[in-house]
């Protein structure tokens, strides 16, 4: 009597020399057999290859990343739909700060700024005394030689983006450096667009692409690193986050 088991043992045996009988046949149709090794790593399942996506985390650091801000003008603010002006305002500012205090290169570039674009926004001049605006005419940023260049000469492997529009100023430029074999971080927080729908498409597309989202304070707070920096301060300040005042008041009051 055939019992379940063995109808099951005789169905996968069947399987598998169908298997091996159509990679073999392939084989020779391209003049080449395969070794019985590879018709078995060829049958299972690639899970080292799928693993293999994942590296290690390199964290970032005063060392390795700079801040390249794209857009942030004041025709394209007047578009932003999916976070208020003050509050983006706020956001870039504080990460412009923040990234000063840590010593990060910074990169700034607008498009059009004598026509559509207009100029960047006062605050954020004001926060970055002594940094060239680059103008371009490219959508992608990294199309621009100069930028690219800039960019370039920081010698940073790791970037942190932000733009006016996320999906556009922000991710192109991303995605580009993820081409090139860096590391691309984007803050969402002080990156604006017009539309909830284009920002959903331009955070599906950057996660797809590799890039890594985050908001500007924990990125910053990452560079950071150890509370005990002697920059730690000028950081949490340029930051102006409600909650850390709260924490320095309260550590105030028990320091007396």
């Amino acid at each position: 009597m055939i019992t379940a088991s063995a109808m099951q043992g005789g169905f996968m045996e069947c399987r598998q020399f169908l298997q091996a009988t159509v990679v073999r046949a392939a084989a020779i149709m391209f003049g080449a057999a395969p070794s019985p090794a590879a018709e078995i790593q060829m049958s299972e399942p690639q899970e080292d290859e799928m693993s293999g996506q994942n590296r290690p985390y390199e964290p970032l650091t005063s060392e390795n990343a700079a801040l390249v801000l794209v857009d942030h003008q004041v025709g394209l603010m007047t578009g932003v739909r999916d976070i208020s002006t003050g509050e983006l305002k706020h956001n870039v500012v504080a990460l412009a700060k923040a990234a000063k205090a840590l010593k990060l290169p910074i990169v700034v570039t607008t498009t059009a700024r004598d026509s559509m674009g207009g100029p960047t926004f006062p605050e954020l001049v004001e926060a970055l005394p002594g940094v060239t605006i680059i103008d371009r005419s490219s959508v992608n940023a990294c199309d621009d030689a100069h930028v690219a260049r800039a960019i370039e000469a920081t010698g940073r492997k790791k970037l942190i983006f932000a733009g006016i529009s996320l999906e556009v100023c922000a991710a192109l430029p991303a995605i580009t450096a993820i081409g090139k074999g860096l590391d691309a971080y984007v803050a969402v927080d002080a990156s604006g667009t017009f539309s909830e729908t284009k920002r959903q498409a331009g955070l599906l597309r950057m996660a797809q692409a590799g890039v890594v989202l985050s908001d500007y304070a924990t990125l910053m707070v990452e560079i950071l690193k150890d509370n005990a920096r002697p920059e730690a301060g000028e950081v949490y300040g340029a930051m102006d986050m409600p909650w850390a005042k709260l924490v320095g008041q309260i550590a105030h009051a028990y320091g007396k």
